[in-house]
């Protein structure tokens, strides 16, 4: 995301209670391209990163339970964009039920807990990050006015588990600040690294999708992270390569701007209607 969508802007920010259409900005295929370059941006400040390499919580994770885990994440985001209070509730039942068991041990090399909402904050931020930037590149730079409303809206990102309001920061140009001061604290060491080329390589999935699949996911990967976390992961990134990059992504929008509303924003669309019947059923959520 360039550093022109978080600057000041004279006018307040919007309220949280500004009313903002969401649905022309939710694209599937962002979520698909940059989705691994923002589980790397998580999970990069170490307290996330060992919350997720030692979760005790077998059932939610990518190693065992990929396509599981590919569900949990995009139903989570998908509550968080386009549910109203009630899945956003559910949801975040669901999920305080697996968090309990996820904190540091005796032997942890870093001291966490998934209630954290110093870790929750920095992880809706890298969300909000991500919604921000690949809606730059698929859609072009929004007028102030849209970028500060869909600011306040990516305060959901947090807010939708223990983040409270307050701490969200209160304009883009507090959120760069904030950002900065969070990229100083990106720290991976060789044990989330492991982890992390294992997401970006699809490693945890089956063959069929790593030989068809993993180099493209490889390439988008590196190119969503911005330079710090490349740095972190021992990635090489080149002119010629950002030169490759863009000319696909600018491809990648031309295409998905003339597909229709409901096929743009697969798969969330789905992944609501399917939190939705789940709640109804009584089946689990995460």
């Amino acid at each position: 995301m360039t550093s022109n969508a978080l600057r000041s802007v004279p006018s307040p920010a919007p309220s949280a209670d500004d009313d903002f259409d969401v649905l022309p900005y939710i694209d599937g295929i962002g979520a698909f391209l940059a989705g691994p370059a923002n589980v790397i941006m998580q999970l990069a400040w170490p307290g996330v990163g060992y919350g997720v390499v030692e979760s005790p919580v077998d059932s939610g994770k990518t190693t065992l339970h990929p396509f599981k885990r590919f569900r949990t994440t995009f139903s989570y985001l998908a509550v968080a964009m386009m549910g109203d209070e009630d899945d956003r509730r559910f949801y975040r039942e669901a999920v305080n039920t697996s968090h309990r068991q996820v904190r540091s041990g005796p032997d942890s090399p870093v001291q966490y807990n998934a209630f954290d909402p110093e870790l929750q904050l920095w992880v809706a931020a890298c969300l909000y990050y991500g919604i921000a930037d690949i809606i730059e590149r698929l859609h072009g730079r929004l007028d102030e006015d849209t970028a500060d409303a869909l600011y306040v809206y990516g305060a959901r990102m947090g807010t939708t588990l223990q983040v409270k309001p307050e701490m969200w920061p209160a304009d883009r140009a507090a959120f760069e600040e904030y950002w900065q001061a969070g990229l100083r604290k990106v720290s991976i060491d060789p044990t989330v690294r492991r982890y992390l080329y294992g997401v970006m390589s699809m490693e945890y999935f089956p063959w069929i999708l790593r030989v068809t699949q993993a180099r493209a996911i490889r390439f988008f990967t590196t190119g969503f992270l911005p330079q710090p976390f490349r740095d972190e992961m021992h990635l090489s990134w080149s002119s010629d390569d950002q030169r490759r990059f863009d000319r696909r992504l600018r491809v990648i929008a031309a295409i998905n701007r003339r597909l229709p509303g409901p096929i743009r924003r697969l798969p969330f669309n789905y992944f609501l209607w399917d939190v939705r019947r789940r709640v109804r059923t009584g089946r689990k959520l995460v």
